[in-house]
């Protein structure tokens, strides 16, 4: 069984970590040659996007695809590259599974969002995942390919959590009063998406996050006292202090619901709230 990835990143990495046991090999599509090279020297087979050729090659027995690779104003890179390698390979993978994000949903106030929820996005990224979604899901009638796609909030795991930022000095504990978000632990996102490729279901979506929404700071205060520090000091939200990209994330406020990927996946969270998943993080060394 052969996974191919396009953009591999954290949370690729983390799925092909768990198939591999189950005898499965991966091959990641890389930018260019150099980027190939790269990931090769990492100990990661892979195959360069611009090398149709070795591109329509890895293509031909490949049993999964997963695209993680964000969207640009061209729309879906991995889409542009994937698709027309795949018609010539000939190829009919029984799993594609693409990565969106919650930031679909837009501002909800701290409302629930769910699969069916409108898709008002109010960012230029978020408006792009929702390009990228109905192009993909476009592609899967087009060629009779089973795609699904993933929204996920944020991520955290090892070397990637609370903790880091507060050795580092750059946790914050700014407070935006009703401020909620969603979030989960990358080995939970693999966990379902490892479920999904069990039981692959066309054109479906799913919500992927954990069991407790809550708001950003209460993340960081946890995080303190599990490693015995004291928190940051809480400051009122600033607008004017943050990047663009604190900015995004503070524009928007929403508890997301994972009872889809419970009820048709079979998948429970191993960490159903940030508790269990930074305990789990800093007593593996994290």
């Amino acid at each position: 069984m052969k996974l191919l990835t396009f953009g591999h990143g954290y949370t690729a990495r983390a799925l092909a970590t768990r198939l591999s046991p189950s005898g499965w090999t991966t091959t990641a599509v890389a930018r260019d040659a150099g980027k190939a090279a790269d990931l090769r020297a990492l100990g990661v087979e892979a195959v360069a996007g611009d090398d149709r050729p070795a591109l329509v090659a890895a293509l031909k027995g490949v049993s999964a695809i997963l695209i993680s690779a964000p969207p640009t104003a061209e729309g879906c890179p991995g889409l542009n590259t994937l698709v027309p390698a795949l018609a010539e390979a000939n190829a009919f993978p029984d799993w594609i599974g693409y990565l969106s994000t919650t930031g679909v949903y837009g501002d909800l106030g701290g409302g629930w969002a769910f699969e069916t929820s409108p898709l008002p996005a109010s960012s230029p990224e978020g408006a792009r995942r929702v390009a990228a979604e109905r192009d993909w899901m476009q592609v899967g009638r087009g060629m009779g390919l089973t795609v699904q796609a993933f929204r996920l909030p944020g991520i955290y795991g090892p070397r990637r959590s609370a903790f880091d930022r507060l050795r580092d000095g750059t946790a914050r504990r700014m407070v935006k009063p009703g401020q909620v978000f969603s979030r989960i632990h990358v080995d939970d996102i693999a966990a379902a998406l490892a479920a999904s490729i069990e039981r692959p279901r066309a054109g479906r979506r799913y919500n992927l996050c954990d069991d407790e929404p809550c708001p950003p700071q209460d993340v960081v205060t946890h995080a303190a006292k599990l490693l015995g520090v004291e928190p940051p000091p809480e400051t009122l939200f600033d607008p004017e202090k943050l990047p663009p990209a604190a900015l995004r994330f503070y524009a928007e406020s929403k508890r997301v619901s994972n009872a889809r990927a419970k009820a048709e996946l079979g998948w429970l969270p191993q960490f159903p709230t940030y508790r269990e998943g930074l305990a789990a993080i800093l007593k593996a060394g994290g």
